[in-house]
């Protein structure tokens, strides 16, 4: 099957010279040569992406021979990438795929014809090829019908290709989430039968998924309702299914239970950074385990910033994420709770507060989490005016007191270094004490004391 094209982004614009560069020298060696896969999906949607594709008839030995700067990382899968001016390109041969034992890649290829390479692939709307010096398009697997029906669908049985590659299961809630198209019924029956498959696969690999659904999809909440109801988000984040009916009082959270609130809030993020989305999915995940409701019907939850602090801590520890973005969303987390008595902080603590580095991200949590329950905008208006009062101060002093003084002085790691760290340095912008030495001595007075 095959129709013409007229593919016009910018991207496509700046990569085309480099890549017709490579088209045009395999297809003057004899070798047939498209673009493949993502590309050719995203040039039909008019969306932005980042690289182009390149399916040919060349063996990796071949495509080494003529080019000369080449790596042979993917070589054992046939595919080359290949350096032409400033940009990177793929070149994969033709291929079908040999068995796959673990549920992550196959033990090899065997060069193959186009129309069977397509039909390896994991969804028909990555399943296309551009042949760019005709501008035609090349549909094995009606790619093309179910991009103009908005729908993600398997290629051949959604079953097999699931347990061949068990990504793909979280690849198909990312790909329906950021092109917010639909699944197909076999598809989405086969995502939640296989959900269980997705412990198999490393945590690195599943991490970088899911973040990138949090961060690219335009309603990362409807995103995270496909995750729960498709079974995955089980065996991903099991803590935030207890959020689901997990009631809050209605005077502060009309919107209904926790897990409403977190995917509202998700919902409202624009272009967010990891901090921010991960920041907002665990903000409230310490409200199920600190839940109460006292004798007049009044609820709860006492401590449930540190409680999910701690929760998160463990979470993206055991998820691999970096130190820096770990520490990052713990204390937003940690300090969410804080943004209530903006209107009424001191000076110096405000000030602390609009130097920290995530400042832009912690002040766009607490508007959202605001817009999602009470609609009270006191404190984020506080906090605008703040950031126009300090901008043209002199910059912040270094702290006196850090994580190490802390820990020598019986600390644990975890959320509760943040929380000293925080007091510490509120004391000295106060200048309550004249000198570290000062201010330590006072700290371990209180570390003593339980304080």
């Amino acid at each position: 099957m095959s129709e013409n094209m007229l593919p016009a982004p910018s991207e496509f614009r700046k990569l085309f010279p480099e890549a017709m560069r490579v088209i045009d020298r395999l297809q003057d060696a004899g070798f047939e040569a498209y673009f493949a896969g993502g590309c050719v999906r995203d040039m039909l949607l008019g969306r932005l992406f980042k690289d182009i594709d390149i399916a040919s008839y060349a063996r990796p030995d071949q495509v080494e021979d003529l080019f000369p700067n080449t790596h042979a990382i993917g070589k054992a899968f046939g595919v080359i990438q290949v350096v032409e001016g400033r940009e990177v390109f793929e070149v994969a041969t033709f291929r079908q795929d040999l068995a796959y034992q673990d549920g992550r890649r196959p033990e090899g290829y065997e060069p193959s014809s186009p129309q069977e390479d397509a039909s390896r692939r994991d969804f028909t709307i990555n399943g296309m090829f551009l042949n760019p010096q005709t501008a035609e398009l090349i549909d094995f697997v009606n790619g093309r019908v179910d991009l103009d029906d908005a729908t993600l669908r398997a290629i051949g049985d959604p079953v097999i290709r699931f347990q061949e590659d068990h990504l793909r299961l979280l690849r198909a809630i990312r790909f329906a989430s950021v092109l917010e198209f639909k699944i197909e019924d076999h598809t989405w029956q086969a995502i939640q039968q296989a959900a269980p498959l997705i412990q198999k696969i490393s945590v690195e690999r599943v991490r970088t998924e899911f973040v990138r659904i949090l961060t690219e999809s335009p309603q990362a909440g409807q995103a995270l309702i496909l995750l729960r109801e498709s079974g995955l988000l089980a065996f991903i984040l099991p803590e935030l299914l207890a959020c689901v009916g997990c009631e809050q009082p209605p005077e502060y959270h009309p919107e209904g239970d926790v897990w409403n609130h977190t995917v509202m809030m998700l919902d409202e993020m624009e272009d967010p950074s990891e901090a921010l989305a991960l920041s907002i999915l665990l903000h409230d995940i310490g409200k199920p385990n600190t839940y109460s409701q006292d004798e007049s019907g009044r609820i709860r939850f006492q401590g449930h910033a540190q409680v999910g602090a701690e929760i998160a801590e463990q979470w993206l520890t055991k998820m691999k994420v970096s130190k820096t973005l770990r520490e990052t969303v713990v204390g937003m987390v940690y300090r969410h709770m804080d943004f209530i008595s903006v209107p009424q902080m001191r000076k110096a603590t405000l000030r602390k507060i609009v130097a920290r580095d995530c400042y832009e991200d912690e002040l766009e949590l607490h508007r959202i989490d605001c817009l999602c329950s009470n609609g009270i905008t006191a404190s984020t208006q506080r906090l605008i005016e703040a950031r126009k009062e300090f901008e043209h101060e002199a910059s912040l002093p270094h702290p006196w007191i850090g994580g190490k003084e802390l820990i020598a002085w019986g600390v644990p790691h975890g959320p509760e270094i943040g929380r000293w760290k925080d007091l510490a340095y509120e004391q000295q912008l106060e200048g309550t004490f004249p000198d570290a030495h000062a201010l330590g001595l006072w700290l371990q007075e209180r570390l003593k004391d339980g304080a």
